[in-house]
């Protein structure tokens, strides 16, 4: 079975100029809802999210679809700083 949060902090890490700042935790929502936390550093939060947020658009489509091949319901991904 696949590590949603380790594919996550896998893809953030490497693209962040401070990957030791990556912090990625997973919270389990309704049934068929996960929602996964991912903190960076000041510095990367324009680099993650991207320009027009297409970056972190990436990022979730990649983690949605391992939840979807592995059958494990929806993802909601937030991106937030420390």
């Amino acid at each position: 079975m696949m590590d949603l949060v380790a594919l996550t902090e896998y893809l953030v890490k490497s693209i962040a100029t401070e990957p030791d700042m990556v912090s990625v935790k997973q919270f389990d929502d309704e049934e068929d809802s996960i929602t996964i936390q991912v903190v960076v550093g000041e510095k990367d939060m324009g680099i993650v999210i991207g320009k027009g947020g297409a970056t972190a658009n990436a990022i979730r489509t990649l983690v949605q679809a391992a939840a979807y091949v592995n059958q494990l319901g929806h993802v909601k991904i937030n991106i937030d700083t420390f």
